[in-house]
């Protein structure tokens, strides 16, 4: 069997993609079970984070939101089997069932950003009834699933957007989103208009999509048209807020701090591997991949997909998504 796999260019940060063929599956052991993988979606590969685990190889396999005909989840982050692949091995700790009304590519699209989406809002922020949300990049996957998810639990939805195609698209959200920001041409004020929906006081939790940390000389342009400056995001949150940051090298100086501080705010890192990094987590994350699942089933999430690609497009599409250069989930389909 086929699978693909990723490699870190020597003299580069570039990766190269390859299908390579594997060795036939070790006799499963206890607790482990053969899958045979009927979807796989297709997510930006943390090289960094491989790196700094001490993860690295020759050859690293790609493909981790598996959906098969038995079982589906996400493979652990230490996994020799590329979800990419007719058959890979798993822990059954790793896996949930998936509800019969719920498509292959629905499953394997949606279990990534669902623990994402939780994780912010549910573990990392408290969401509840009543709250304000500011979901950064609302039209994106995560941000798609993030509201459906606020929603669902009673709160109040504001939202960024980069186009005007992502600008109707959340506009024709139900229930409607209380103010869709669109900061694709620069002159909107994410937080003046966040102050003025919440008439002064502030939102109560705010889930980025990255943040500038610098002055404008320092930043690419892409960057500094399209997401918002750390300072105007502590504006914006209000007394006793949550900001959830997927910026993993966040800079806070100490009037930065003294600000958070007056607040009473807190400062969260949005890191989804943490469930698989101890085994104290395990039942929690089970029950995650499990509410997935059912609202999956139920409606509460409608994923944002891209048409389902054959196995052999998956090399040139994995190369596009590293890129961040796809707006839907790409689903791989078998």
């Amino acid at each position: 069997m086929k699978g693909l796999y990723f490699q870190r260019s020597s003299t580069s940060e570039e990766l190269t993609f390859v299908f390579q063929e594997r060795e036939n599956l070790p006799v499963t052991e206890d607790n482990y079970v053969k899958l045979q993988v009927k979807a796989c979606a297709l997510s930006q590969i943390n090289t960094k984070l491989l790196a700094e685990m001490k993860m690295e190889k020759d050859f690293f396999p790609v493909g981790r939101e598996v959906a098969g005909v038995v079982l589906d989840g996400i493979l652990p982050l230490d996994s020799e089997d590329p979800g990419l692949c007719e058959v890979v091995r798993v822990h059954e700790h790793y896996l949930v069932h998936k509800p019969e009304k719920v498509t292959w590519t629905e499953a394997a699209g949606t279990i990534r950003d669902g623990v994402r989406a939780y994780t912010a809002l549910h573990y990392l922020s408290h969401l509840s009834p009543g709250k304000s949300v500011l979901i950064m990049d609302g039209a994106s996957a995560l941000g798609t699933i993030a509201i459906q998810l606020a929603h669902h639990r009673g709160a109040k939805v504001l939202s960024t957007v980069c186009s005007l195609e992502d600008k109707q698209c959340l506009e024709r959200f139900k229930p409607p989103i209380a103010r869709v920001i669109d900061v694709s041409n620069g002159k909107a004020h994410v937080a003046e208009s966040c102050l003025e929906e919440t008439g002064g006081l502030g939102v109560d939790i705010v889930l980025d999509a990255g943040v500038r940390l610098y002055s404008k000389d320092d930043e690419p342009a892409v960057k500094l048209q399209l997401l918002p400056h750390k300072h105007d995001i502590i504006t914006l949150l209000g007394v006793g807020g949550h900001w959830v940051t997927t910026e993993e090298n966040l800079q806070l100086d100490p009037p930065d701090s003294h600000c958070l501080f007056l607040k009473g705010a807190t400062v969260a890192f949005l890191n989804d591997e943490v469930w698989n990094l101890s085994n104290v987590q395990q039942g929690k994350y089970l029950c995650i991949l499990k509410d997935v699942m059912e609202k999956l089933s139920t409606g509460v999430f409608r994923p944002q997909l891209d048409e389902p690609i054959p196995l052999y497009e998956a090399k040139v599409t994995m190369e596009v998504v590293q890129k961040n250069q796809r707006r839907k989930k790409q689903v791989v389909q078998f």
